[in-house]
Formats: C-alpha cells, sequence, structure tokens
C-alpha cells in the first residue's frame, strides 16, 4: 500500500500569508556580505515546501502515492533591497492563482518590516515519470485553496 499524499494539515486560513523564517548563513552571501540575488529563489522553495507541508501536503508522498511533482514553470522576482549576513528573513507564501495542472504563488523576503524582493511564481504539476502536464490530484488542490 502507498503512503499518502495527504497528511494531516494544520489548521490555516488559506486567505491568509504563510510565513517561514530563514537565516542568512554566510554560504547564502557574496565577496560583500549581500544575499547572491539566485538565493532568493531557494529562499521561496523552501517557504512553498512548508506552506504545502503545513497544508498536509508532503510532496515525497505525492510523488510517491500519486505519480504527480511539482516544478516550477515560470518566475518573476523583484529585488527592493538586499539580505546580509545574519539577517532574519520573513519569507512569505501566498496562493493567487489555481488552476487544474498549475498554481501561481505570490512570495515576499521581508526583514523587520522591510520588503527586500518579491517574486511570483508559477508551479505546474507534472508525471514525475515523464515530466508532461497532468492534474493536481483533487486532495493536494483541496488542501491548497
Amino acid at each position: 500500500m502507498s503512503a499518502p499524499a495527504l497528511a494531516t494539515p494544520a489548521t490555516t486560513d488559506p486567505a491568509l500569508p504563510y510565513h517561514h523564517p530563514v537565516r542568512v548563513y554566510w554560504e547564502d552571501t557574496d565577496a560583500g556580505g549581500v544575499v547572491f540575488y539566485a538565493n532568493y529563489l531557494k529562499f521561496f522553495e523552501r517557504a512553498r515546501t512548508e506552506w504545502l507541508r503545513q497544508r498536509g501536503v508532503s510532496q515525497q508522498h505525492l510523488k510517491d502515492s500519486t505519480g504527480a511533482m511539482f516544478v516550477v514553470t515560470d518566475t518573476q522576482v523583484s529585488y527592493r533591497r538586499p539580505a546580509r549576513l545574519d539577517d532574519l528573513l520573513d519569507v512569505t507564501v501566498q496562493l493567487v492563482e489555481s488552476g487544474r495542472a498549475s498554481f501561481v504563488i505570490q512570495q515576499q523576503a521581508l526583514c523587520q518590516g522591510q520588503l527586500l524582493t518579491e517574486g511570483r511564481i508559477r508551479i505546474g504539476c507534472v508525471d514525475a515519470t515523464t515530466l508532461r502536464p497532468r492534474r493536481i490530484p483533487e486532495p493536494v488542490l483541496a488542501a491548497m485553496t
């Protein structure tokens, strides 16, 4: 018997952004001690994974039990202010659009309430073997919205 794609979700209000703390480490910065621009995408990915987990969706179980997995299909990122070594960031996740085979997430990285970086990321659902688009399993879609 395969593992379920969904665990017991935490109580969440889908209308509110999810918040995930991220500490900036030495490895995240460039020679000037500023977060390297591509690392914001890693911070966003971590927050999205935890956002799904909070809603009871384990990506590994999703893949194992349904053969579906999520992939990033499009990103738009704006950089406003730099984050620096040892900053504690608040990375947010907000679902803004949901379809049968993809969804769009708005994300922000803030430090002490100041907006540093924001992005709009489209996530597609694909078959894990063929990487062809497929529908998001209904229980997963229901957990996200």
